[in-house]
């Protein structure tokens, strides 16, 4: 059975305000809602929600009453989400990447694990997140650095892709974990890599559009947050996110160029947050900052 998305295309507030419609309609259900930018120079957006196609039916009339008074001019479009791993070839030939005591390898690799390794096996998959990208190697060092040196009780990985760093924070100390993410594809293939990595309970892995799902509420607040996303959008949540976080608690931010730094860091400086320490990998940043 195919998974397709209706979507409507219109301004970024109209966007955010169809989203908002649809968490009233859509969200105590078992189906994921999400905004996309598309053109930032001419204010395109995408509004959508995720569904099976035997679920079109019920789901299009249901968005077509919900959107007939406040946007009757909008178009419901159809999009079939291709079953294919879309990464599938990312990991053929690349080697085992290191980050702090954290080793993430294909399973044609484990040779190269040593005794006091905390490997990481991921396969060729459907979600973003290997560990060769400077934004995950990143999160991985800061994730060992932070555990290490501050209480942890519960974690949050937001926007969990493959569940590289989820799986990190559960091997590194068996805290509870909620890894959350807007495609339910990246949700699955997370919860069988951490399966696939022996880690069959402590981690909570939840497709949600953002913070408007209950996931949070349920299994926060947290101590400590990572979110490996992008600058923008990472700055735009920021007060949303603290709003998570436990007293004293930390977050690990990256999805970050290195000229962002300093407009991320201030979004959360006036989140109350403060700066702890900048990690640089290829161009890319990871940020650690404290609140209190």
């Amino acid at each position: 059975m195919s998974e397709i998305r209706l979507y409507v295309t219109t301004t970024e507030a109209k966007a955010s305000d169809v989203l908002d419609l649809m968490t009233i309609c859509f969200g105590e259900e078992d189906f994921a809602i999400a905004t996309t930018e598309i053109d930032e120079k001419n204010d395109v957006w995408e509004a959508s929600v995720y569904l099976m196609t035997n679920e079109e039916d019920e789901v299009r009339g249901r968005l077509e009453e919900l959107l007939a008074e406040p946007y009757p001019d909008l178009p419901i479009e159809r999009e079939v989400i291709p079953d294919v791993d879309w990464i599938a070839k990312s990991l053929e030939g690349l080697k085992p990447v290191r980050a702090g005591r954290f080793i993430v390898h294909g399973s044609h690799d484990r040779d190269k694990v040593r005794v006091n390794d905390l490997a990481i096996e991921i396969e060729a998959g459907q979600a973003f997140g290997t560990g060769h990208h400077g934004t995950t190697a990143g999160c991985l060092e800061m994730i060992g650095d932070v555990v290490r040196s501050r209480p942890v009780t519960r974690a949050l990985d937001l926007g969990t892709g493959s569940g590289v760093l989820a799986i990190a924070v559960r091997k590194l100390k068996r805290i509870p974990v909620l890894a959350t993410d807007i495609d339910p594809v990246a949700t699955r293939v997370a919860e069988n890599n951490a399966r696939d990595n022996g880690i069959i309970d402590g981690i909570e892995f939840r497709t949600a559009p953002g913070f408007h799902s209950t996931a949070f509420s349920e299994f926060g607040p947290f101590d400590l947050i990572i979110a490996n996303i992008l600058a923008r959008p990472l700055m735009k949540m920021a007060p949303q996110l603290v709003a998570h976080l436990q007293p004293g608690g930390s977050v690990i931010l990256s999805g970050i160029l290195a000229s962002q730094r300093w407009k991320v860091i201030a979004a959360y400086n006036g989140a109350g947050l403060g700066h702890v320490k900048t990690i640089w990998r290829n161009g890319w940043v990871t940020i650690h900052l404290r609140h209190g």
